[in-house]
Parts: C-alpha cells; structure tokens; sequence
C-alpha cells in the first residue's frame, strides 16, 4: 500500500512539473522582438509574465485607418509565440477568477475599449501556441482566440495614454502592497491596465 501511494506522489508531482511552463522554450531567435518578462511576488506568491516586445519602428500601431492593430480585433499582447502568465496563486483580476496555472494572454481591442483575454490554450501539438494569424510553420490558429470554449473569460482594463510615446512594448507587473497587484501595457500611445487581488 505504501509503495502504491509513494508511486501515485511521485506520479502527480511529475504531472505537475510537465504542466508548467519552461520560459527558456518560449525563446525565439527574432531580435526586433526579443523575450521580455515581468514578475512579482504578492503574499509570497510568484507572478510572471513572459511576452515578446516588439517596437514601433515607425508603424502605426493602434487606433485608425491603417493600424497595424486595428480597432475590433484581438492582438497577442507581444509577437511571436503567445505572451504567457504564470500564476503560484488563485487571483481575481478585475473581477475574473484566475485558479492558480499557466494561461495565455491577449487583447481584445474593442474600439478603445480594450479587456484582456485570459485562455486556457497553451500548446499546438508539440511547441507553443503563436495566438494570432499564421504561425511560421504554417498553422492557422487565429480561431484560438475567439472560441469561448479555451477563453478562462474576460477583464476590462483602464485605457490612458502615457506622458510620451513607448517604442518598446511594455508589460509591468507590480505590487502595491497588501495581497494587491497592478497589471500595466503600455505601447505607442496606449496604456492598459487593471488590478489584481491575490487570494
């Protein structure tokens, strides 16, 4: 019986390690993108975010004719492979109820009213999920994002814009104090952002 129960330890442990997600693996080899990441510790419980940052180069990127992200559609929070959140505890984000995992996170751009999208999917076969359009090896997996089915739900966020233009795209995570938190986006002319309550 005891060897029984050790085995089955042993057994969940291992499906809890294989489950997480390896930062290391989300890595790409795209410089005008390159892997960036956010993290805090609330109540002694890790937080973190790992997304792709592009930059404006020029572009134009939200709100109007000819935006790269145009108003009424849903963006992958980064480049690349889907930007990830990582969660040692159960949060409520705005109201969503987060039970403690791995998730992937996107944006949905609702005529400047943007909520952030918190989905259950995180692979495609064998590697991680792109999120939007096409993915470099030739998978479309757009439909992902707009399937309610892999969405854990949706959070409002706070739109502002900051003091100066952002180049870089820039996710912070932050705790306040207390068992609060604050997610903060900030690109090109937009801010995005929405508290947090660890549990």
């Amino acid at each position: 019986m005891k060897r029984l129960l050790l085995s089955a330890l042993l057994l969940s442990g291992l499906i809890l390690a294989v489950a997480q997600v390896k930062k290391e693996d989300l890595a790409t080899k795209n410089t005008a993108s390159r892997g960036a990441e956010t993290s805090v510790t609330v109540n002694g419980k890790n937080i973190w975010i790992y997304y792709h940052a592009p930059s404006v180069r020029g572009r134009h990127i939200f709100g109007g004719a000819g935006a790269l992200e145009p108003d009424g559609t849903v963006w992958r929070l980064g480049a690349d492979y889907a930007t990830v959140l990582h969660t040692d505890a159960d949060l409520d984000l705005n109201g969503l109820a987060i039970p403690k995992g791995d998730y992937t996170l996107y944006a949905d751009l609702d005529n400047g009213q943007w909520k952030l999208i918190v989905n259950k999917t995180l692979m495609a076969g064998g590697r991680h999920i792109w999120g939007v359009g096409v993915s470099p090896d030739g998978i479309r997996e757009g439909a992902t994002t707009d399937d309610p089915a892999t969405e854990l739900g949706r959070a409002s966020l706070t739109m502002g814009k900051p003091s100066s233009p952002v180049e870089t795209l820039k996710i912070t995570l932050s705790g306040p104090g207390g068992a609060k938190g604050k997610l903060l986006i900030e690109w090109e002319n937009v801010t995005a952002s929405t508290p947090f309550t660890v549990k």
